[in-house]
């Protein structure tokens, strides 16, 4: 693989309306599939794309710092010219707190990073001079979704949910999003399944992205709560055909609301910490001096949220009732059941009692001589039980 596998020209002239941010152009089965570790580089300037790069893991530190060296060149007059961005100096990228600062808000970086190894973090921490606490939380994976702040530098963790019709499951992909100055870094630390999550592209709207780095990462929230909302399609079209299973009958389905009921338990587990996130990003707006229209698009963010939590505990609480109406179901079956087994021991109970009695060989027992004792013993066997069948059936047990 040489350094830029893929490039992408002038937005004007590309037709995607969608920032791959994992290189992905077809996310789907059967699409391109991404080397572990490879990272794409895209670049925006005035919220329109100019450049997408890919390059193989060993290039992370070039990469990094081409990225934070073209957007300091942004300061300079007469800029106009987009630069290799593997081709730069490593030590490029070790700009000191000021000078972020100090970068030109119209132009964007946004680095993803496909299951990233060890060592493109250890690059990532020297080129960003992480603190060793967020090089720790970037080292495990399976975490859940916070929000932490580090000095400049925004760490958000989230959990994207894809729904396996086939094997009715929900798998998750773990994502840290790192954010500093005007540069934002994507890693995908986990995925339960090969079929990558679709929500890695991130809408294509320069008005957005032209408001900044933050805009990128609330872009990217979106795509991703949004992506709740085919999941929970699937899990409630499975809760539906459970429903009919259960009036239906069919033994094998307290096993199929069982295993239904713990992928979601586990998507509640990634869609509730998301709402402590939103929190914590409503309560640095005026200490980072947000704008007003990435608060109206984070309240938009969040009230999908709602949407998806309030869906989740829903579908929680009917997978519960559907559960409990089984076992109410099946128990009466059950009762069924042992009404007829009752109904008939207690048929053949009768004559075994007539039998047992005439059969304990004692000396004086006057019917054993009548000659009309065995047809009058067998007489009373049948009517019993035909008499008890007939009670049974009055009742419903037969």
């Amino acid at each position: 693989m040489t350094n830029a596998t893929r490039r992408t020209p002038n937005a004007a002239t590309n037709a995607h309306r969608f920032v791959d941010i994992l290189g992905r152009r077809n996310p789907y089965p059967g699409g391109h599939r991404i080397a572990r570790g490879s990272l794409t580089v895209s670049l925006f300037e005035g919220g329109e794309a100019r450049d997408t790069q890919q390059f193989q893991s060993s290039k992370t530190r070039a990469a990094l710092a081409g990225a934070l060296e073209w957007v300091d060149a942004a300061r300079e007059v007469g800029e106009a010219s987009v630069p290799t961005v593997g081709g730069v100096a490593a030590t490029a990228g070790t700009a000191s707190g000021d000078d972020e600062a100090e970068r030109a808000p119209e132009r964007l970086v946004v680095v993803g990073i496909d299951l990233p190894q060890a060592e493109q973090i250890a690059e990532l921490a020297t080129v960003w001079d992480l603190h060793p606490l967020l090089v720790e939380d970037l080292l495990k994976a399976g975490q859940r979704p916070k929000l932490e702040r580090y000095d400049d530098v925004l760490f958000v963790v989230t959990r994207a949910a894809t729904y396996l019709d086939a094997e009715e499951e929900v798998a998750f992909s773990e994502f840290h999003v790192l954010c500093r100055g005007n540069v934002v870094v994507v890693l995908c630390q986990e995925r339960q399944s090969e079929v990558p999550w679709a929500g890695a592209r991130v809408p294509r709207d320069p008005e957005l992205l032209r408001l900044g780095p933050e805009a990128m990462v609330y872009a990217f929230l979106d795509s991703l709560v949004d992506g709740y909302f085919p999941v929970l399609r699937g899990l409630d079209i499975d809760k539906e055909q459970i429903e009919r299973q259960v009036f239906g009958g069919d033994a094998a389905v307290t096993e199929r609301i069982y295993r239904l009921s713990q992928e979601v338990i586990d998507l509640q587990h990634a869609v509730s910490p998301l709402a402590a996130v939103l929190a914590g990003l409503r309560s640095g707006f005026s200490k980072y001096g947000t704008g007003d229209e990435l608060r109206t698009y984070l309240q938009d963010v969040s009230d999908h949220l709602s949407r998806v939590n309030t869906t989740v505990a829903e579908l929680r609480d009917s997978l519960n009732q559907i559960l409990q109406v089984n076992s109410t179901l099946v128990t009466q079956r059950q009762n069924e059941d042992m009404k007829k087994i009752s109904g008939w021991a207690a048929i053949l109970f009768a004559p075994t009692l007539i039998g047992a009695i005439y059969g304990m060989n004692f000396d004086e027992m006057p019917e054993l001589h009548w000659s009309l004792g065995y047809p009058l013993a067998v007489g009373a066997m049948v009517a019993l039980a035909v008499g008890l069948w007939v009670v049974f059936r009055k009742k419903k047990w037969m």
